[in-house]
């Protein structure tokens, strides 16, 4: 445990032990800085660096629970905050199922997520960073005409959960990122395309990498047109498919089952994708950008096992939601910060990798759509019913490989057919940020509507 750890949990634990006699108290604080950049043409465009820390308060009284927050750590500010808590919950409905969590025995995994490099790297290494790829990405091809953007970002958190119920518990990070917009033309034609590196800390930055993937991108889909509209398989990018993954977590959530908001709902033990498929949300990776050693309500963070073999074994639950449903906190509650009560999420998901790499999967999949990038998710995609209706961009695939670009296209099915329509499942696993890695996913039978 660092030092501000220490100071933060020993924050957390003495405003804990104010709690009254049939009350159960939970306090939440964090502390954290981010740093932001963006270079255009040559130039800073905006630079941005803050500092926040706050509180987080949960009362819970007789099944009824009151929250209030406060972003600072003074301690007149707390004190008012508790009271503010407390008077809430006398608003709250009464739920029998409302309530902390309290230890359950199991004990933490021991990851290093932190890299020190974020804070002690000066501000103007950070900026000639970004400069630097914008430099790198104008001069990567002729066909580039202009990078859009060149991003560098890093954040450091670092927060503490106490409550009366015998929580205490720790957890810290460290992400840095670089990203690159670039604008290929050809003529009249011009495409873009983004590429990305993340790691740690900004040491382990691939701004190589960032600009190659940006290029290729942006290059290959110069001359694109529409697709014939049909039925075929398609396979997923990497990006794609952590995306897709994301959209299934919150089916996966035990939160939205016990509220019948999934299509998942009811379906434990039956076979609800092929037999080659296993899906892990597992926060002790230390590979994904998601993982902690605790939950946000502090119990120690485990791998789950949601789909073995094709077979729907469970959800992820936060206390609450695992109280609805008569079974036992998987230790999955999230939130967005101090700000925020938990809720039962994934944090850190993984399709276990197959055999084949990218192109041995293009190689088997006869004529086929490479999608490179999908829009619309929010309005298209909907994890109660399932239905899935996206705009995608990418390659068409002729005889094993990358063929003619299109664009300006849909593809539809339903979630609960692409599971079990999945055809291959590749060995490239990419850790991205957000709740899902990713990697390059084949699925058949599914609609594409173009030209």
């Amino acid at each position: 445990m660092s030092a501000a750890e220490g100071e933060l949990l020993e924050l957390a634990v003495r405003i804990a032990g104010a709690a009254k006699s049939g009350e159960e108290l939970e306090v939440y604080v964090s502390r954290g800085v981010e740093t932001d950049i963006r270079a255009y043409e040559g130039e800073v465009e905006s630079l941005s660096s803050a500092a926040s820390a706050g509180v987080g308060i949960r009362v819970v009284i007789g099944g009824r629970q009151g929250f209030a927050y406060a972003g600072t750590l003074d301690e007149s500010v707390i004190k008012q905050t508790l009271a503010d808590a407390r008077d809430n919950a006398t608003f709250a409905t009464a739920d029998e199922h409302v309530g902390l969590a309290g230890p359950d025995g199991v004990a933490p995994t021991s990851l290093d997520l932190w890299d020190d490099e974020v804070l002690r790297t000066p501000s103007a290494a950070k900026v000639e960073m970004a400069l630097e790829l914008e430099r790198r990405a104008r001069n990567a091809d002729v066909r580039v005409r202009q990078v859009a953007f060149a991003d560098y970002g890093d954040m450091a958190a670092e927060a503490a959960v106490a409550s009366s119920t015998g929580i205490t518990a720790t957890a810290r990070r460290t992400v840095s990122s670089v990203a690159v917009e670039t604008i290929a033309g050809a003529d009249a034609d011009s495409q873009t395309g983004v590429g990305f590196s993340a790691a740690r800390g900004p040491g382990e930055l691939d701004l190589d990498k960032a600009v190659a993937d940006a290029v290729e991108r942006s290059t290959r889909m110069l001359g694109a047109t529409k697709a014939r509209s049909g039925k075929c398989a398609v396979v997923l990018d990497p990006r794609v498919t952590s995306t897709l993954l994301a959209v299934v977590s919150s089916a996966l959530s035990g939160e939205a089952v016990t509220k019948g908001r999934s299509f998942f709902a009811d379906r434990v033990g039956e076979e609800v994708a092929v037999p080659s498929l296993v899906l892990v949300d597992d926060p002790t990776d230390a590979r994904s950008f998601g993982a902690s050693t605790h939950d946000a309500e502090g119990l120690a963070c485990r791998r789950n096992v949601l789909i073995e073999n094709g077979v729907l074994r469970g959800f992820v639950f936060d206390t609450t939601s695992a109280r609805r449903a008569g079974v036992v906190s998987t230790a999955s509650a999230v939130r967005g910060g101090y700000a925020t009560t938990p809720v039962a999420g994934c944090r850190a998901l993984l399709l276990s990798p197959g055999t084949l790499g990218a192109a041995d999967i293009l190689s088997q999949v006869g004529e086929a759509l490479f999608v490179q990038s999908i829009t619309g998710v929010h309005s298209g995609v909907n994890p109660v019913s399932g239905d899935f209706s996206v705009g995608a961009e990418g390659l068409m695939v002729r005889d094993g490989v990358l063929a003619e670009p299109v664009r300006e296209v849909t593809i539809a099915s339903t979630l609960q057919r692409m599971l079990q329509s999945v055809l291959h499942i590749g060995s490239d696993v990419e850790w991205l940020p957000g709740v899902a890695a990713g990697q390059t996913v084949a699925i058949d039978g599914m609609a594409l509507s173009g030209s």
